[in-house]
């Protein structure tokens, strides 16, 4: 058994979310699911195809977020993960969605943050142990953070 760390580089105005299902069809559900979220979302998904071929399969409505979520994709190359980058929103706007799709088991991490994936590797094949989604915590909010926090969301509109 090996264990490596992969590393997942978020472009500028991206997110991207990282999951497990268990069938072949999750690309297409997951493209049903983001396309009926959003008006102009843009996105890509590339999902690991852990039997037959064992491919990694691409679907999106951007030829560049498709390009990049299939290739991280292949760098992760764990069976029935799935990869989405996406701009024009959020994933708090689709993560309902992508849960309600019936394939779905999990959701690693939704961030715009550098992800470092940690994966496993035996003579079977790879997985996903876990990941580490952005940098370590650096102290406790204080009353002024409290304030900037409640700021911030008051102005991209998240809160009243």
């Amino acid at each position: 058994m090996e264990l490596k760390t992969v590393k997942i580089e978020v472009p500028k105005e991206c997110n991207v979310i990282l999951g497990m299902a268990h069938f072949i069809k999750t690309v297409e559900d997951l493209y049903e699911a983001l396309i009926n979220s959003v008006p102009n979302i843009k996105f890509g998904i590339g999902f690991c195809e852990s039997s037959g071929p064992c491919l990694v399969r691409r679907e999106g409505n951007d030829e560049e977020l498709k390009d990049l979520a299939s290739r991280h994709a292949f760098d992760l190359g764990c069976g029935h993960c799935f990869i989405i980058f996406l701009k024009n929103a959020y994933p708090i706007n689709v993560l309902d969605k992508i849960k309600q799709v019936p394939e779905i088991c999990n959701i690693y991490a939704a961030t715009a943050n550098p992800l470092e994936v940690i994966v496993v590797e035996t003579e079977q094949g790879r997985g996903i142990l876990g990941v580490i989604d952005g940098s370590k915590s650096k102290g406790i909010e204080t009353e002024k953070d409290m304030k900037a926090r409640k700021e911030f969301l008051r102005k991209i509109g998240y809160k009243l």
